[in-house]
């Protein structure tokens, strides 16, 4: 019998730490995550001081953890960091207010998500974090694009996105998307119908993977065709 595929498997699973003060929590994203076959939880913790011990006996390793909890605070991001740079940190609480994210992202957070973002997207989220990419779920894309918050603290060279071919006409509504125009405006600057941008706009999304007018602003961020300070503004300035 070879065994060889099978050793491989357990060798590209992504080791998760599970960090959360609540006890149903942590069951849950463990039954959540061991369904899944992809990732091995290596330790839990219910409180920072458990962390800190956990991190110290494992290499690389993705933290996914509620620093909002009781227990946990956001100073323990860097602390862990310190002791142990392979770790990644994936932020999953309940709120994301735009200076929530500010201050997980200048801690030293690769990832962030909400408590109530799709199963899939949290999923996604633990494999893009494992393998060294950022993963912002929808919600935390929207307060991206419309939040006061420093662009020098993301680092948008890290949102993945399938080569697409897009036409001349897409490109330029996707500008005007991410300069924030409503289909109305789009229509009247380009002479065209509100039918005719609503179709060329689910298109768009059909064509980049995306739910929502966050995914075609990031979009257009990282390819380029919009500066990100057209929507987005330095923390340090408020």
């Amino acid at each position: 019998m070879n065994l060889l595929p099978l050793f491989k498997l357990i060798l590209n699973k992504v080791h998760v730490i599970l960090a959360d003060s609540n006890d149903l929590v942590r069951v849950g994203m463990r039954t959540i995550l061991n369904a899944h076959g992809g990732f091995k939880i290596v330790g839990e913790a219910k409180d920072k001081a458990e962390l800190i011990d956990l991190v110290k006996n494992f290499g690389a390793a993705v933290v996914l953890i509620d620093y909002t909890s009781p227990g946990f605070d956001i100073d323990i991001i860097p602390k862990v960091i310190s002791q142990n740079k392979l770790v990644k940190f994936l932020a999953i609480t309940p709120e994301q207010s735009a200076q929530t994210l500010v201050d997980a992202l200048r801690s030293g957070v690769t990832s962030y998500v909400k408590k109530d973002c799709d199963l899939a997207e949290i999923i996604n989220a633990v494999e893009e974090t494992g393998h060294g990419n950022k993963f912002f779920c929808g919600q935390i894309l929207e307060t991206i694009q419309r939040a006061s918050i420093d662009v020098n603290d993301i680092d948008f060279d890290s949102f993945s996105c399938e080569p697409v071919i897009l036409s001349e006409r897409e490109n330029e509504i996707i500008i005007l998307i991410a300069e924030g125009m409503t289909n109305a405006q789009i229509a009247e600057q380009l002479f065209l119908s509100n039918h005719t941008i609503n179709t060329h706009r689910k298109n768009i999304m059909g064509k980049l993977g995306v739910k929502n007018t966050a995914g075609i602003v990031m979009y257009a961020v990282k390819t380029n065709l919009v500066s990100p300070n057209k929507f987005l503004f330095a923390a340090d300035n408020n």
